[in-house]
C-alpha cells in the first residue's frame, strides 16, 4: 500500500513539475531554508519571559497592625494607593485589613472604591455612587439591612479586625446659644420672694404707719391731761 502511494507520488511529481522526486525535494528544502534566513533577518526577536523569582512569588503579607480608633479623614490613605500601606476597609464602623484580597479591594480592582471608607450603606445596596459611600445606613429597607449583616458576618470570618471609626458629633449653634442663655439666666434668691411680700402686706404697711398714728394719739392725751 505505501509503496503504491509512493509510485503515485512520483508520477505525479513529475507530470506536473517535470521533476524528478529528487530535484523536487531538494528545490523544496531550498525554499523552506530561504524562507527562514529571510524571517530571522528582518522580523524583531521576541524576548523570553523573565520567570519571577522566587521572593516574589513567595512574598508574605505583613501582618495586620491595630490602629484603634481613628477617624474616617484618617482612613481614607488606606485605600491601597500607597502599596507600603495596608489595606483597610470599613463596615458597621468595624474596620477591617484586606490586604490579602487586593486583587478586589485594591486599585483597579472591581471593588476598589470601597477602600479607605466606610461602605455599609453602599454594600447595602449594592451601589457604586458616591452618595452612598457613606457609614450611614439610616432609611435602610429590611432586605438592605439584611445584606448588610451577610456581609459583615463575611468579614469578620475572613479579614481580621484593626480598629474602629470614631464619629464625631456635631453641635449647632443654635443650641450652645441655648445652654449658655440658660446658664447666664439670673436665679432669684431665696429672700428675695419672702421680702417683697412682707413689704407690700396690709400688716407691714399698717406696721410702718404705726409708730406716727400712735405718737399722733398721744399728744392730745397729755394736752387734757393739763387742761383737767
Amino acid at each position: 500500500m505505501a509503496l503504491q502511494l509512493w509510485e503515485t507520488c512520483k508520477e505525479a511529481i513529475l507530470a506536473y513539475t517535470g521533476m524528478s522526486p529528487a530535484t523536487f525535494c531538494t528545490v523544496l528544502a531550498l525554499l523552506l531554508a530561504v524562507y527562514y534566513l529571510v524571517t530571522g533577518l528582518f522580523a524583531s526577536p521576541v524576548p523570553p519571559p523573565r520567570p519571577r523569582s522566587s521572593e516574589e512569588q513567595m512574598q508574605p503579607l505583613p501582618p495586620p497592625v491595630q490602629l484603634g480608633e481613628i477617624t474616617e479623614e484618617e482612613l481614607k490613605v488606606y485605600d491601597g494607593a500607597d502599596p507600603k500601606k495596608p489595606l483597610l476597609m470599613a463596615i458597621k464602623g468595624q474596620i477591617y485589613d484586606v490586604s490579602q484580597s487586593r486583587m478586589f479591594y485594591g486599585p483597579g480592582g472591581p471593588y476598589a472604591l470601597f477602600a479607605g471608607k466606610d461602605a455599609s450603606r453602599a454594600l447595602a445596596k449594592m451601589s457604586f455612587e458616591d452618595k452612598d459611600l457613606t457609614g450611614d445606613t439610616s432609611g435602610l429597607g429590611p432586605y438592605e439591612l439584611e445584606a448588610l449583616q451577610d456581609w459583615e458576618y463575611k468579614f469578620m470570618s475572613k479579614y481580621v479586625k484593626v480598629g474602629t471609626v470614631k464619629r464625631t458629633i456635631p453641635v449647632t449653634d443654635g443650641a450652645s446659644t441655648a445652654e449658655s442663655g440658660e446658664g447666664d439666666a439670673p436665679k432669684p434668691t431665696g429672700d428675695g420672694p419672702s421680702t417683697t411680700a412682707a413689704k407690700d402686706s396690709p400688716s407691714a404697711k399698717a406696721t410702718e404707719d404705726g409708730p406716727s398714728t400712735v405718737k399722733h394719739d398721744e399728744t392730745p392725751a397729755s394736752g387734757e391731761s393739763k387742761e383737767e
